[in-house]
């Protein structure tokens, strides 16, 4: 019934299409005719993919919604291989066929300069370094983390990607200007007020979904208009709740895959600003939040599919398709940065930078060498000693009769005593 219901909406759409073009005279525009042509195309595919891919792990608001984002990671992904392989300037100016305004080198703006939070020399507006900050990225800072903690639900997670990120921006501020901010501005604003409450919001949307009572009724079994309304409201809720728990010190396989969610993560941030850089795209383009909206849609499911991998490997024997085309994406969209500005990205370091680098990486290495190869031998050796200590006290107390002496056990047949060998 599926395969039919999915070739019948594909002949009426063909048929629709067709329909379209024979009732106007084509143009003799080229370029025209060329994005009208792949428009089609990505229509068609995702009309068949909405209906026909495999489901993933979420059914709300229905699973067809889910099978539309996976097949525009697809497509997503074919885009980004087309773009690797074009030259440094064909894809920058490939970038006017979707917007003519593209294609052209932007300024960066740089957020650092005069970092005085109250400037006395300023008499109309003393503050006006803090209201040059906040502009429209500072709720979208702030929206950006409330939906990062729902597909992450770990607030440990979330806090270190946040600190984590500041840390890349004073590393890397030599290579981009717009990375250069003030201190405040890092710490005040982005981790404790925007990146911060989003969190803490998110943590408490997460507590109401993980008490909420998941019973669910059928919408025309309802008999008050009321609880339809309400009913269809929930519709856009979860159909059930799973707690994540990352639980990263229990074993190396999950210290590891905490690890590399995290550098996914981190990368995929940077990726955002790079690929502004190196593709001409101003801050507030239209394409940049539509990329924002997708990876929401998509990370949520992707993070789900790699939870239940690490929870769950017997019944999830391979890592979900979602997850892994998050992962294809990243790092085809990193090869683009590399390949369309090298120069950049081999910009050296700051020496104190690179040390505290090194610092770091020593330090995590440590700890992981520690906590899962040498406290394991060390809980190893504890533990067999104890256990012949209690071994040598149990034999020690069978052979002592309480006060020292031995035991003497009369032989069966009345002869002369004999120890008991145990």
């Amino acid at each position: 019934f599926r395969r039919a219901h999915t070739l019948t909406v594909l002949f009426i759409l063909t048929c629709a299409l067709g329909y379209v073009t024979l009732l106007e005279e084509t143009p003799q525009d080229t370029a025209y005719n060329t994005k009208r042509g792949i428009v089609a195309s990505i229509l068609v595919f995702l009309c068949f993919g909405v209906t026909q891919a495999k489901d993933g792990p979420f059914s709300r608001p229905h699973p067809a919604y889910w099978r539309f984002w996976l097949c525009v990671s697809v497509v997503y992904e074919l885009f980004l291989i087309f773009i690797l392989f074009q030259t440094v300037q064909d894809g920058r100016q490939f970038m006017k066929y979707i917007d003519p305004h593209l294609g052209v080198p932007l300024p960066e703006r740089d957020y650092g300069g005069n970092c005085l939070i109250y400037d006395a020399g300023n008499g109309t507006d003393p503050f006006h370094n803090i209201w040059d900050k906040l502009d429209g990225f500072v709720p979208a800072h702030f929206f950006g983390w409330y939906l990062k903690t729902l597909m992450i639900r770990d607030w440990w997670m979330c806090m270190i990607i946040s600190v984590m990120f500041e840390f890349l921006e004073y590393s890397l501020e030599h290579q981009l200007p717009n990375f250069s901010e003030c201190w405040w501005d890092h710490w005040i604003m982005d981790v404790i007020l925007c990146n911060g409450l989003g969190i803490y919001c998110g943590m408490k949307t997460l507590s109401w979904l993980s008490l909420k009572t998941y019973k669910w009724q059928g919408l025309w079994n309802i008999p008050t208009y009321k609880g339809k309304m309400k009913r269809i409201v929930f519709q856009f809720t979860p159909y059930s709740w799973v707690k994540f728990e990352w639980k990263p010190a229990s074993s190396l396989r999950r210290w590891l895959a905490v690890c590399g969610i995290i550098f996914v993560f981190l990368l995929a941030e940077l990726n955002t600003f790079y690929l502004k850089f190196v593709l001409w795209m101003p801050p507030e383009h239209y394409l940049v939040l539509l990329r924002l909206v997708f990876f929401v849609n998509v990370g949520g499911v992707a993070m789900r599919e790699i939870y239940d991998f690490m929870d769950d490997p017997k019944f999830h024997k391979k890592l979900g398709q979602q997850a892994w085309l998050v992962a294809a994406i990243t790092a085809t969209e990193f090869l683009i940065v590399v390949k369309y500005d090298p120069y950049t990205l081999t910009l050296s370091l700051p020496f104190y930078i690179t040390q505290c680098w090194i610092l770091g990486i020593i330090l995590v290495l440590t700890w992981t060498a520690w906590r899962f190869f040498i406290r394991d031998i060390t809980l190893r050796y504890k533990e067999i000693r104890r256990q012949k200590q209690e071994h040598r006290h149990e034999k020690d107390k069978c052979l002592s009769n309480g006060d020292g002496h031995s035991a003497l056990l009369d032989e069966p047949n009345g002869s002369k005593p004999r120890e008991r060998k145990l």
